[in-house]
């Protein structure tokens, strides 16, 4: 469903991507792990097609972003903190305006709109204009959009930045139920734990460059470390004492 190759990125002349290579299945979860700064957003933004990248070869959900930005828009579900929200409409307005984007009208859209209260806790988000809102009902108004059209593609970025411990638990239990129903995951964190918990494979960013991906067990085993944020910690170390 994802499939990366080569892919290159530099703000002017500073490097932020440094042809890093990966590829995300039906039915898995691949988290992306990095500091702040290692390149995460930066990927996820060129798997949309949100900024111009170099590539040997990109491919997401059927399409290239480079070419098709807003077919892979359409098929896709993405989250990340520094999506904007309209500060006078509404949560319910906004999952509304983003729901007719994608096709849903009615009482299918609301009915979706229900679903999605019930599985991520909306409450007082869906009535509440966003200039009202606290961080933590914004960042649950732009998960619940990512999830609103039922895409086979999910690229969540530091998803759960700013949701409290019942609305982080049931992020992290939905993106298991989308796994099993076959879906393509790529989840963003500079979150170990939330990666232990819920990844298939992983990769570490670090510097623009993917200096491991694997299983987790694999991970453990190659940097011989008891938890996979000690196994990522061992490979920054690798890298700086060999630069």
């Amino acid at each position: 469903m994802i499939r990366v190759r080569g892919l290159r990125k530099h703000y002017r002349r500073t490097p932020a991507l440094l042809g890093i290579d990966f590829e995300v299945r039906e039915g898995e979860v691949f988290a992306l792990l990095g500091p702040n700064g290692a390149g995460k957003t930066t990927t996820l933004r060129a798997l949309v097609g949100l900024i111009r990248s170099q590539a040997e070869e990109l491919y997401v959900a059927g399409a290239d972003p480079r070419k098709d930005p807003l077919m892979v828009r359409r098929r896709v579900g993405y989250a990340t903190g520094g999506m904007g929200l309209y500060e006078r409409l509404t949560g319910r307005e906004h999952l509304v305006f983003f729901g007719r984007f994608y096709g849903l009208t009615g009482p299918e859209l609301a009915e979706r709109i229900a679903e999605l209260d019930r599985a991520f806790g909306l409450g007082e988000a869906l009535d509440r204009q966003v200039q009202a809102m606290s961080s933590g009902m914004r960042q649950k108004i732009l998960v619940a959009r990512a999830f609103l059209h039922r895409p086979q593609v999910l690229l969540l970025d530091e998803p759960t930045a700013a949701l409290d411990v019942f609305a982080r638990r049931a992020l992290l239990d939905r993106v298991l139920e989308e796994k099993r129903e076959g879906k393509a995951v790529l989840y963003s964190t500079h979150v170990l734990p939330e990666a232990e918990e819920i990844a298939d494979r992983v990769g570490f960013l670090y510097r623009g460059r993917l200096v491991f991906t694997g299983s987790i067990p694999e991970a453990k085993a190659r940097y011989r470390a008891p938890t996979l944020e000690h196994a990522f910690i061992q490979a920054v170390r690798e890298v700086e004492d060999a630069a």
